[in-house]
């Protein structure tokens, strides 16, 4: 009689995960205790970088006198009625691109020549008709959005798999049912890309026009303060709007997470 002798299986040996937030912060932290040092020892004079605690002290005042509040609602205000538009607009352009090429050879040439031109390029010509105001802002936001938001629809739904429009046919889908239950769920990924490019245009766009032409908003607080020399108030102003910036991209982020999911199931 023979006795086996079963040893438990060894685990398989598992890959080190780092956890993802204290990994991201460890480049601004290298930054900031850069930017620290270099102050305390006179490397930069403080007219040029002003030390870490000043642009805090800086930042605690705009916030507690309401100016940061706001400047910010309205360059977010701009910015989400420039984005809303630009990318409805964009959607339906791109759509009627990907499934119409008589309508694409009509409207692309033209529409990727004045694709070419940066957003800026155009704040002088529109100046003249449009003024100084909000109808201007809007409307170089909305191009902003437009194009990346237009280019990405387009190329999402023509990536879409022959061999599933062809499944779709066999069992006998209407144009309607294949745009709703197999286009559309494959062309998520990209067209968020282009919403995610179409949104971080839009926001660059807000404050280059707002350096130019504007009396409110994040980007007139930068020019304010180079004007009054006071650069703790334009370092204040630049982290105010990467961290908006940041905002605005991680919640897109996370809708095209949740639409992803619903995709797989």
């Amino acid at each position: 009689m023979s006795l086996a002798l079963s040893l438990p299986e060894a685990a398989p040996p598992r890959s080190v995960r780092w956890p993802r937030w204290p990994v991201a912060l460890l480049l601004p932290a290298l930054l900031l205790a850069a930017w620290q040092i270099a102050s305390q020892r006179g490397w930069i004079a403080p007219g040029i970088l002003p030390a870490p605690g000043e642009v805090w002290l800086t930042l605690r005042e705009l916030w507690e006198s309401g100016d940061l509040a706001s400047h910010a609602a309205w360059s977010m205000g701009r910015v989400v009625q420039g984005f809303l538009l630009g990318a409805a607009g964009g959607l339906l352009l791109g759509t009627a691109m990907a499934l119409s090429p008589r309508f694409e050879a009509y409207v692309r040439p033209s529409f990727l020549a004045i694709a070419q031109v940066p957003v800026i390029g155009w704040v002088p010509l529109l100046m003249l008709p449009l003024g100084i105001e909000e109808v201007l802002k809007l409307v170089i936001l909305t191009k902003a959005a437009l194009v990346p938001v237009t280019l990405n629809t387009r190329d999402g739904l023509r990536a879409v798999p022959q061999r599933w429009v062809e499944v779709a046919l066999a069992f006998r889908y209407s144009r309607a049912q294949l745009l709703r239950h197999v286009v559309l769920p494959a062309a998520v990924p990209p067209v968020f890309t282009g919403l995610r490019y179409g949104l971080t245009s839009c926001w660059k766009a807000l404050v280059a026009v707002e350096l130019l032409a504007s009396s409110e908003g994040l980007g007139y607080l930068l020019v304010w303060g180079r004007q009054m020399f006071q650069m703790d108030l334009v370092i204040a102003g630049i982290l105010v709007i990467a961290a908006i910036g940041f905002a605005f991209d991680a919640v897109l982020a996370r809708i095209e997470a949740r639409l992803q999911r619903w995709r797989a199931a």
